[in-house]
């Protein structure tokens, strides 16, 4: 697969995985079928995998490091902190004191069994804790061979100004598909100044660019999407222009929706690696093929007019999820 840069030195393959699904949110786990998606997508080409220490309250780091113990591929890790919950349950606060940064990035450390963390994220910003003293805490975690590269997920342009002048950000991780477009006002734009990466998280928009959900929308009993706004009967109805739209476009070029909802993002920019999550190795293959792919210009302008002109229906999440995210 080809590569990209975050940041001015960490390469990695042109799209990641996102496993967060491997763990809840998506359904129940499997962790004989995820580690077998995890070997295929590193035999694809893959080499960054990315996960949180919330996910799955540690399961997820842990079966990342259960899957380093079995692999000699070259894989980028990039895992989070910051928000706090309690086993068993999605509410959630969030923690941004040096203390508590430093004892989550020792317990990561631990369930991965890795000695350094190659991309160490902020998860969610506390609003009542200062920037300047979290990035501090994060210089030190990078002179103490802890980290390699620091993280900010889901902050505003003026937040990350303050954050690159205590020390170089090497990655912003924010939610960016054709569905979700907030980023392109400032965020994405500074990032492309400040020579900073973009990973966009639910570049697919939860499954909603597949066109899965054209017709219906069915839901395992532990599926986080049947509480979001957006799906909804009444706000996906309202949507589905756009994946159908999006479906039109995969016909033309005889691909899948996925790819033409991958190609797109990448086709933003240089510094845009995005991080599709699944459990099914067919979707694997068919997300990473869209690194090969190459929209026509007139694809484009064709989507372009499109978004021009299409509004989301609902927030992307409940109060509880928007909780942390930096505007």
């Amino acid at each position: 697969m080809k590569t990209r840069k975050l940041g001015k030195t960490l390469e990695v393959s042109a799209i990641g995985l996102g496993c967060m699904g491997m763990s809840e949110f998506y359904g129940p786990r499997d962790d004989k079928n995820s580690m077998e998606v995890l070997h295929k997508s590193v035999e694809l080409g893959c080499t960054l995998l990315d996960t949180a220490d919330t996910y799955g309250n540690h399961h997820n780091e842990q079966l990342i490091g259960q899957f380093l113990k079995q692999t000699s591929y070259p894989v980028k890790v990039a895992t989070k902190c910051g928000i706090v919950r309690r086993p068993g349950e999605y509410q959630r606060s969030i923690d941004n004191s040096p203390s508590y940064i430093r004892t989550s990035c020792e317990h990561s450390l631990q369930r991965l069994g890795v000695d350094c963390i190659d991309l160490y994220y902020i998860h969610r910003l506390d609003p009542n804790a200062s920037i300047e003293t979290t990035m501090q805490t994060l210089s030190e975690l990078i002179n103490e061979g802890k980290i390699a590269n620091i993280g900010l997920s889901e902050v505003s342009a003026n937040t990350l100004r303050k954050a690159h002048a205590v020390h170089p950000v090497s990655a912003v991780q924010t939610e960016y598909s054709l569905w979700t477009r907030d980023v392109e006002k400032d965020v994405l734009p500074t990032c492309k100044e400040l020579d900073i990466g973009f990973v966009p998280y639910s570049p697919l928009g939860r499954g909603f660019l597949t066109g899965r959900f054209n017709k219906e929308a069915n839901f395992d009993k532990n599926d986080a999407r049947q509480g979001l706004p957006r799906f909804s009967s009444d706000n996906l109805e309202a949507n589905r222009p756009l994946s159908f739209a999006v479906e039109q476009i995969a016909r033309r070029q005889s691909c899948s929706p996925a790819q033409v909802a991958l190609a797109w993002l990448l086709a933003q920019g240089d510094n845009i690696v995005p991080i599709p999550g699944t459990k099914k190795i067919h979707h694997l293959i068919d997300n990473f093929g869209a690194a090969s792919i190459s929209l026509p210009s007139e694809e484009l302008v064709s989507l372009e007019s499109i978004l021009t002109e299409f509004e989301p229906a609902g927030e992307r999440y409940t109060s509880e999820g928007m909780k942390g995210v930096n505007v």
